[in-house]
């Protein structure tokens, strides 16, 4: 697809401050050259993926193992305490995986809801994050929504909503 530009491979790297670290047949690893964590990585299929929800085939396969190789060895290279993994799909309509290494004290944290936020630590451990500005959804939409993705993965429900 040669108007996508993550497609481009090599070529985009400069202009997307990025270089190649590794590859392989289906994926490729790029770092940041220039970011506020040193370290943070791209991870991306060579063919073109739009969505982590459209993955397929060899990548579909080869996903997990390339993943937990390449986030090792960026928490590994960078030092780094824990590697945040973040797929977002509205940018660039081509499949990406952010490796960020993370380390106490650095430019990331953990926040994955916008606007202000309050944390509840519990015993256990958990950290419980909430939005000021978006409420939990009701419960029956999020039961609904439960049972439907349970149908999905069981079989008993055709994906295509047919």
């Amino acid at each position: 697809m040669t108007d996508c530009v993550l497609c481009r491979g090599a070529e985009a790297d400069p202009g997307l401050f990025r270089t190649e670290v590794w590859s392989d047949d289906l994926w490729r690893l790029t770092t940041a050259t220039e970011s506020e964590v040193a370290g943070f990585s791209y991870l991306e299929p060579r063919r073109h993926v739009p969505y982590v929800t459209d993955l397929d085939g060899p990548e579909a396969a080869t996903l997990g193992p390339v993943l937990a190789r390449t986030s090792a060895a960026t928490k590994r290279a960078a030092g780094a305490d824990v590697v945040y993994v973040y797929v977002f799909g509205e940018g660039v309509p081509h499949l990406h995986l952010h490796l960020a290494p993370h380390t106490e004290g650095d430019a990331l944290n953990d926040a994955i809801i916008r606007g202000p936020t309050t944390s509840v630590k519990r015993p256990d451990g958990v950290t419980i994050v909430t939005s000021a500005d978006h409420p939990p959804r009701p419960p029956e939409e999020i039961a609904q929504v439960t049972g439907r993705l349970r149908r999905l993965l069981a079989g008993q429900e055709d994906p295509s909503g047919g």
